[in-house]
């Protein structure tokens, strides 16, 4: 391995994060192969079986390793029914998250093939945008709690909070991507007309951190309005940004317009820091074990993954390789094919093509 390798944790997680996992790695090691891609892989057992056999969730100290250690970490997925509480799983991803500071999750929205979107009439590069979500505060820093609890009289809190920087960094990492990708227009969501203490935060820093990007349009909308659009006019979009709570529910039906959860990519970043990729589908335990997971969202994460590493060209040749296997109906059968993960994941591998030397 050379100096200049780039080192990465993998966590395969529960269910099928194993399975889909182990296609992504092997897609790493043939862009090994295609593109001269320098990559030290160092797996780490931590999910579901690990908990329950010795009680450990995110080992002490780790976080602290993957800081000083690894330049990004690949997971598959969390959640066993074994443990219900879902404790492991919240300790394991969240605590990354959080402690890492990974203040972006960043979601690509972008159809491979018109016949998976069940919008009628679709065609690809009508649906292609980023969703930009906050994500280290907002409704899910678990503020809040219970008065007279179990009682007829009841109350509930939950608390949302937005800090000046947490709602800065995220709006200038969405008009940086669109600058630095060529993006035209970078659209916020929220719900200030309701929500208005931390809608005019939002408001106020949005049309702040615009006015430094002036070849960027910037628009706003409230986000029911937006759950609307992007389903008569999903192509008006190219970056959206949104806070936590908006950006999980606008992510998961972008999801569905792309041709479900089996195909999204996320990324949980913090430039030039340690950061997280993972496939957003979930463990979804009665699919473990037989080989029907769709590993396309692991694979497009591993795309995701190198980019932010600095291999764009073994990112793009995996996006292509993963359209070509789609539109030749080689995928599992939640896109229409019969293929099985294994064969799934070594049709994507087959069409990942030599970078040329030339």
């Amino acid at each position: 391995m050379t100096r200049d390798a780039k080192r990465v944790a993998v966590i395969a997680g529960d269910g099928i994060g194993p399975e889909v996992t182990a296609e992504a790695v092997r897609v790493l090691e043939r862009v090994r192969e295609t593109h001269g891609v320098a990559l030290e892989l160092q797996h780490f057992d931590w999910g579901a079986e690990r908990f329950l056999r010795d009680g450990v969730t995110l080992p002490e100290g780790a976080l602290e390793m993957l800081t000083r250690d690894f330049d990004a970490i690949l997971a598959g997925a969390f959640g066993d029914p074994r443990v219900p509480s879902n404790k492991h799983a919240e300790d394991i991803l969240l605590g990354m998250r959080r402690g890492l500071d990974l203040y972006i999750n960043q979601r690509p929205v972008r159809l491979l093939d018109a016949r998976l979107t069940p919008l009628s009439g679709r065609e690809v590069g009508e649906i292609d945008f980023v969703v930009f979500r906050e994500n280290t505060e907002g409704a899910y820093c678990g503020a809040g709690g219970f008065l007279k609890k179990g009682t007829s009289d009841e109350i509930a809190t939950q608390e949302e909070l937005n800090t000046r920087r947490g709602v800065e960094r995220i709006i200038v990492a969405a008009f940086e991507y669109a600058r630095a990708h060529g993006r035209r227009r970078v659209t916020m969501a929220d719900k200030s007309n309701v929500q208005r203490f931390g809608g005019d935060l939002w408001q106020r820093v949005f049309r702040e951190v615009a006015a430094r990007y002036a070849e960027i349009e910037a628009n706003h909308q409230y986000v029911d309005a937006m759950t609307m659009f992007m389903v008569l006019d999903p192509a008006q979009y190219d970056v959206i940004v949104t806070n936590n709570l908006f950006g999980d529910i606008l992510t998961d039906l972008g999801a569905a317009l792309q041709g479900g959860l089996g195909v999204a990519a996320s990324g949980n970043i913090h430039p030039g820091r340690v950061s997280l990729f993972e496939p957003v589908h979930g463990s979804a335990p009665l699919l473990a074990g037989k080989s029907e997971a769709n590993p396309t969202g692991a694979i497009l994460t591993v795309a995701m993954m190198l980019e932010y590493l600095g291999h764009d060209a073994a990112g793009a040749s995996i996006e292509q390789a993963v359209g070509d296997s789609i539109q030749h109906h080689e995928t599992t059968r939640d896109l229409g094919g019969a293929l099985s993960t294994v064969e799934a994941g070594a049709a994507i591998r087959r069409r990942i093509k030599a970078e040329s030397r030339a």
